[in-house]
């Protein structure tokens, strides 16, 4: 693998590694901006100060609510505590608590915690002369385990999409996510606390965006990867009713964590801290013990270091059974998933790359032991990338279209793809393949990739054209492109396909459907070699979220 493309992927892993987004940011005092006296906007809790940079006000780190420690660690956010002074938050605050990998002079990778528990704020980017703009909020990705709101800036958006932007941290990890009987009870009946992050933080929007250009009832609610599988069970929770307007989910996909499989196995994760901490013998025991519903359970877990705890779940690389989350608890989500018959319905944008699965699974190590690992990572790319692309998008469109009445609006990215006119070697069209198009100005790609190609910045302009029409009244239109982005039906399953041919976007609308019973066909007649086809099917490709119809055919050992 070159130079170049091992940097690419360096960059393009921080929105799902444990190293993700854990340094301490610039600040934009630091990046050469002014700073003026009318950057005063007004909260429903205080006055706040942003600063400048080209004509773009930024407010970092708004609170929306209280810091989630000792009792409020486990519990739904509570208000921030109102202040007096002009708040300063010209500068960008701590990451949200999370594991973060170093390397210790030995050269040995070591798990670390990095951030602050003081994480429920929001960053918001708008213009001094915005008044009733659409507003798009958006969810970072990571896994729900790592990440920040730097991930996409608001720069880009603002300056050409003439909306306002906001970005919002929240409780990451065994933080956000923990279901543990102990912990819940008749006034605290969920473990999705991240959720109940992301409703406040809705929440604040709804009323206090107004004061900064942005129309409270206009909102966009988004979000990449994990916060795309956040935005997509926002549209089954009637936790989320009436706190947005419109839903654009990138990389998302139905994906929840069951239950009493999820207690099971978050039990299992603490019960090393248990046996370390003299609460029982064995692991066995500390898990049994875990499960209970009692005081004495709930006391030790709120005793734990927050830094212990966030250092338990390895990044869980698309799979459930490493980090269980967005339970389906019958509070937040119904206990029939995406089977219910609950929805928030509006409008709803999916988009996705060609060959996403790439980023997951054509770098394990053990592909380099292959018979012949150049086509073990090509059956990688097309195959996984065939049953995320579908997951991402037809497979949750197929299983609204009979409660959803709002339209839904496939988008599939071919460019860098095996098939594009702009292959990238080794990624194709990889797990956030949009990012540098709405956000070319700072993101984690660019200096690995040059994604200033003409046909990228032309497709590029075709997308975001699209998404601003979208965000302003659920329509997505593009003058440039040409072509009309008409709704997904069931008996017109058309997707948008964006790519470039040369120096020139392309966009077109194309049936890319496909079923997850046609890729194992097509698995089983490939001629990779037998014994690193098995190998791919039992170590690489199960247990991921699209993988359960060829866990199933191939009699692959579950991971839970």
């Amino acid at each position: 693998m070159n130079g170049r493309f091992m940097k690419l992927l360096a960059g393009a892993s921080l929105i799902f590694s444990l190293s993700a987004c854990t340094n301490a940011p610039e600040t934009s005092q630091e990046a050469g901006t002014s700073e003026t006296e009318d950057l005063v906007r007004t909260t429903q809790y205080g006055q706040v100060k942003g600063t400048e940079e080209n004509g773009v006000e930024v407010y970092y780190g708004i609170p929306y609510g209280k810091e989630p420690v000792d009792d409020l660690r486990w519990e739904a956010p509570q208000d921030p505590e109102a202040w007096d002074d002009i708040k300063d938050v010209t500068h960008k605050e701590e990451v949200a608590l999370q594991a973060a990998s170093t390397t210790n002079e030995e050269g040995e990778t070591v798990v670390e915690a990095a951030g602050s528990t003081d994480c429920l704020n929001l960053d918001v980017y708008t213009t001094a002369e915005a008044k009733d703009k659409p507003v798009l909020v958006y969810i970072h990705g990571g896994n729900n385990q790592t990440g920040s709101s730097f991930e996409i800036p608001g720069y880009d958006m603002v300056e050409k999409d003439d909306l306002v932007y906001v970005s919002v941290n929240y409780r990451l990890g065994l933080l956000g996510f923990n279901n543990l009987p102990a912990l819940l009870d008749d006034e605290n009946k969920t473990g999705n606390f991240a959720m109940l992050d992301l409703a406040k933080a809705l929440e604040w929007v709804k009323h206090n965006i107004e004061q900064f250009g942005g129309d409270p009832d206009n909102v966009t609610v988004s979000g990449f990867s994990a916060g795309g599988r956040d935005v997509m069970a926002m549209l089954i929770s009637p936790t989320f009713e009436g706190l947005f307007d419109k839903a654009i989910a990138f990389s998302g996909g139905m994906t929840i964590a069951d239950e009493d499989a999820s207690i099971k196995k978050i039990a299992e994760t603490i019960a090393p801290l248990a046996v370390e901490d003299k609460k029982a013998d064995n692991e066995e025991e500390a898990a049994e013990w875990l499960m209970s519903d009692n005081k004495e359970v709930r006391d030790y877990l709120y005793s734990i270091d927050s830094d212990r705890l966030v250092k338990l779940f390895p990044n869980a690389g698309i799979r459930m059974a490493k980090f269980p989350h967005l339970y389906n608890d019958g509070i937040v989500i119904p206990k029939e998933g995406f089977d219910s018959d609950y929805v928030n319905d509006v409008p709803v944008m999916m988009v996705t790359g060609s060959e996403e699965f790439t980023m997951f699974g054509g770098f394990d190590p053990s592909i380099e032991k292959m018979k012949d690992p150049d086509a073990a990572r090509k059956f990688i790319a097309q195959y996984g990338g065939d049953f995320y692309r579908i997951f991402n998008t037809q497979l949750s469109a197929e299983k609204m279209s009979d409660t959803y009445k709002s339209n839904i609006y496939l988008c599939q990215i071919n460019y860098g793809d095996r098939n594009s006119d702009h292959p990238i070697d080794g990624l194709g069209s990889f797990h956030g393949i949009f990012v540098p198009a709405i956000s070319p100005t700072q993101n984690n790609y660019s200096e690995s990739y040059d994604f200033t190609e003409a046909g990228y910045v032309d497709m590029s302009k075709d997308l975001n054209e699209y998404l601003a029409s979208f965000v302003k009244d659920g329509i997505p239109v593009s003058s440039s492109a040409g072509t009309d982005w008409t709704p997904w039906t069931v008996k017109d399953p058309k997707t948008l396909v964006l790519d470039a041919k040369g120096e020139k976007g392309e966009a077109r609308m194309e049936d890319v459907s496909t079923t997850n019973e046609a890729i194992i066909e097509a698995i089983e007649d490939d001629r990779l070699d037998d014994t690193d086809k098995k190998a791919i099917i039992s170590t690489i490709m199960n247990g991921r979220w699209f993988s359960n119809d060829l866990d199933q055919h191939f009699n692959t050992p579950g991971l839970w």
